[in-house]
Formats: structure tokens, sequence, C-alpha cells
């Protein structure tokens, strides 16, 4: 569930990139899987740069592949099937099966914003 003070930051063409957070003097950066994406060290962004930020993140992070670790310890390789507050879901890539043509991968639902349950390859 999307936090109600999250302010979404929209690209030109109206896709959404992430949302800012107003917190101490500036603003934190979450990208679309809620991942706090503001950099280390940094306590808060000015709102400009907090803006250039999920410009420059973008949504290509989304295309990538993934490694789910499931509750029982196993490693699965995924790719990011759809992204929202409502949650994020996945399909199982192994050897690439999630694009072949016809292909009805297993799909995990997670939570949003995602834990470290998902973890990029």
């Amino acid at each position: 569930m999307l936090p109600a003070d999250w302010i979404e930051h929209r690209r030109a063409d109206g896709e959404i990139l992430g949302w800012m957070l107003a917190s101490g003097g500036g603003f934190r950066v979450f990208d679309l899987l809620g991942r706090d994406r503001t950099p280390d060290g940094v306590a808060d962004l000015e709102w400009l740069a907090a803006e250039e930020l999920l410009e420059e993140l973008g949504i290509g992070y989304l295309a990538d592949r993934w490694t789910l670790r499931l509750a029982d310890g196993t490693e699965r390789p995924v790719r990011i099937a759809e992204a929202s507050p409502r949650g994020v879901t996945v399909v199982a890539d192994e050897y690439g099966a999630a694009s072949a043509v016809g292909a009805d991968p297993e799909r995990f639902v997670l939570s949003f914003p995602v834990t470290s349950e998902l973890v990029p390859r």
C-alpha cells in the first residue's frame, strides 16, 4: 500500500517514475518498487535534485533480470511483470522462459514496497 505522504513524480509523457517523501529539510526518493533510492550518505535531497534522480533512474530497471529469494531459502530467477502500489508481480524466468511465446510462467505476488526478497541479478 502506498504511504499517504508519498508524492508521485511523473515524466513528461505522464508515466509515473516514483515518489518523493518530505524528510527533514528535503526529500527522499523511492522507485516504482518502493525502494529508497536516495544516494547513500545523503540525508535529504532538494526538490529539483529528487526529481532529477527519478528522471535519471527512469523505468528501465523494471526490464532487468531479478532474483527472488523464497521463504525456504531457494532462489528463483524472475522478471517483473507488473509493479504498482497494490503489489509487485514477478514471473519465473529460468533460461529466459518468461519471454517465450505461449509460456505460462509461475507467478509470485509480492507486497509493496518490496523487501530484500527481490534483488537485482
